[in-house]
């Protein structure tokens, strides 16, 4: 636990004037509060002695004064702690991306979607209670602590010393206590939030699948069950919340007859006037204001470190690709060549990859194919060192791969996926991901030549059509489409086509590949693909088979061999119920 807090407070170190400036707010506003009642106190107590207005109107002025300023250090205060806490949430959503972007995709594989949804955002929101619950009201309870022990050490030790130690109680034993009770409950509810989270987002991506099968009913009761488990532990924080503001309670009545039964003598003896007797004990039970925050912020302490360390999980992974640490200038020349690469995702497991060789110039197309899992994503992969080799050398434009630094390696490589990812916007918000500061003109331009012009100026708004989550509300080789615009846009000199067409109809399918064979020709290309079609003019077809080249060459030397691409184009062939020649 504590590593975990530590790690917290130096996320903070940046914004500690601003927390020093909340803390400063807080305990003017609890002194003023206790300067409002003991001034009060002091004035009606002193009033009931019929004493001239003059000897009143310091206290008339200061009720007047504690008053005003109490509501302006209030407003204040919760301005300023709110600020820095929204401050720090922001810092820290930065902080947790950048870490986590050196990540994808390789570490997170093995992470579920709805699970990372909750760390991203229910995790990191719940951390906003430790910077406003933890380490403000601490430094507040511990400031005024001091200076209400001292102001009634200025009429008896003892009634110092007896406030003491019933604040200290209220403000640690009560706290530790709830935090103990509440420690399992806290665990427990950002775990099965998290899973409720996971669920949820399984089922609204699942959706079709789960009725298809007809899993609705066991989905739901999975959800339900969940709910009420995350009701039963807030029903259990309640129950301790309502125990611990009760302990402050009662701690707080007792010290009031502690210090009665201890300044009743002190007047009766002459030791203290006795209109300050209402004085001390108002005074005492405003005091316990700054120790009334600390149950609370200890009941949800451990709520806040599993969330910590749930987003430390993540980022404590070390990354599957180190950056290189030289400065070598990118190549000129984007011709790619490889030599026996060889790769495998684990040390356990079997290469994908065995001993790949092509060489791929400038404005040439190579088409690598082959059976579903034979590795053609995989040479996408290390090309854009998700992943790296473990034999074998990627050379670009003469220089070895791994030399070259990531941000300014991937900057030459645009990617036209079988999944590409479009965001719930407009065609605008989508397109100026490739190139924010592209203007309509290039826009439009990048449309053209994706063949997508005509289609965006007959939407009802154009570019500022919403096309859904996912780009739902476009046809998938509307959709296929787009992505090439956004390739056109980001213009870079080496393309990687990876299953462009797939779920696409014939004959979408074989307009897109047209579209996008005419574009990859200015470029260095390689196509991925398990669909044979529209790879009569491509330079070179490289045929894979578990993770081996099995044939190489062009369209037709490959049908004259008749091995394994020629049995693929057959089967494709009949399966659109086209002819073999």
């Amino acid at each position: 636990m504590r590593g975990t807090a530590r790690r917290l407070l130096e996320l903070s170190i940046p914004f500690t004037g601003r927390i020093a400036l909340s803390m400063l707010l807080g305990a003017l506003t609890v002194a003023a509060g206790i300067g409002l009642l003991s001034t009060s106190a002091y004035l009606i107590a002193r009033a009931a002695l019929h004493p001239s207005i003059a000897e009143l109107q310091v206290a008339i002025v200061g009720v007047r004064f504690f008053g005003i300023t109490r509501g302006v250090f209030r407003y204040l205060e919760r301005l300023q702690t709110h600020d820095t806490a929204f401050r720090l949430l922001a810092r820290l959503r930065v902080w947790f991306y950048e870490h986590l972007e050196p990540l994808a995709p390789a570490r997170l594989l093995t992470q579920r979607s709805g699970d990372l949804f909750s760390r991203i955002v229910a995790d990191i929101e719940t951390l906003q209670h430790f910077f406003l619950r933890v380490i403000v009201p601490p430094g507040v309870a511990i400031a005024m602590i001091s200076a209400v022990t001292y102001f009634m050490s200025r009429f008896d030790i003892w009634l110092s010393v007896q406030l003491l130690f019933f604040l200290l109680f209220a403000g640690l034993a009560i706290p530790l206590l709830t935090n103990r009770m509440a420690k399992p409950f806290g665990e427990r509810e950002v775990e099965l939030r998290s899973e409720l989270n996971t669920a949820l987002v399984d089922g609204i991506q699942g959706n079709a699948d789960i009725l298809a099968f007809e899993q609705g009913p066991s989905h739901l009761d999975l959800v339900f069950n969940l709910t009420t488990d995350i009701a039963g532990t807030k029903e259990g924080n309640a129950w301790i919340a309502g125990l611990s503001i009760g302990l402050v309670g009662l701690t707080t009545n007792l010290a009031v007859l502690a210090t009665m039964l201890r300044a009743i003598p002190l007047v009766q003896f002459g030791m203290l006037e006795g209109y300050l007797l209402a004085v001390v004990v108002i005074a005492t039970i405003a005091s316990f204001e700054a120790v009334a925050p600390l149950p609370d912020s200890f009941q949800h302490l451990e709520t806040n470190l599993t969330a910590a360390r749930r987003l430390f999980e993540i980022v404590d992974v070390p990354p599957a690709v180190a950056d290189s640490e030289s400065h070598k200038p990118l190549p000129e020349s984007t011709q790619i060549h490889t030599l026996k690469l060889t790769f495998c995702y684990a040390d356990d497991l079997p290469p994908v990859l065995r001993e790949i060789d092509f060489d791929l110039a400038p404005g040439r197309i190579l088409a690598v194919t082959g059976p579903s899992g034979s590795g053609k994503s995989s040479i996408a992969h290390l090309l854009l060192r998700f992943w790296d080799y473990s034999e074998g050398q990627i050379l670009l434009g003469g220089t070895d791969l791994r030399s070259l630094k990531l941000e300014e390696l991937r900057s030459l490589f645009s990617v036209i996926s079988q999944d590409t990812y479009l965001f719930h916007g407009s065609i605008r918000d989508n397109l100026l991901l490739a190139k924010p500061d592209a203007g309509d003109a290039e826009i439009f331009a990048a449309l053209e030549q994706a063949q997508l012009l005509a289609f965006v100026h007959a939407l009802p708004h154009s570019l500022d059509t919403p096309i859904g989550e996912r780009g739902l509300m476009l046809s998938g080789g509307e959709r296929q489409r787009l992505a090439i615009t956004r390739a056109l846009l980001r213009d870079a000199p080496i393309w990687i086509a990876d299953e462009p067409t797939a779920n696409l109809d014939p004959l979408t399918e074989r307009e897109v590949m047209r579209s996008l064979k005419s574009l990859m020709r200015k470029r260095t290309s390689l196509l991925l693909t398990h669909r044979l079609i529209e790879l009569e003019d491509v330079d070179e077809i490289l045929v894979l088979q578990e993770g081996r080249i099995v044939e190489r060459g062009d369209h037709n030397h490959l049908l004259k061999a008749q091995g394994l691409y020629y049995r693929m184009w057959s089967h494709q062939r009949q399966a659109d119920g086209m002819e073999i020649a």
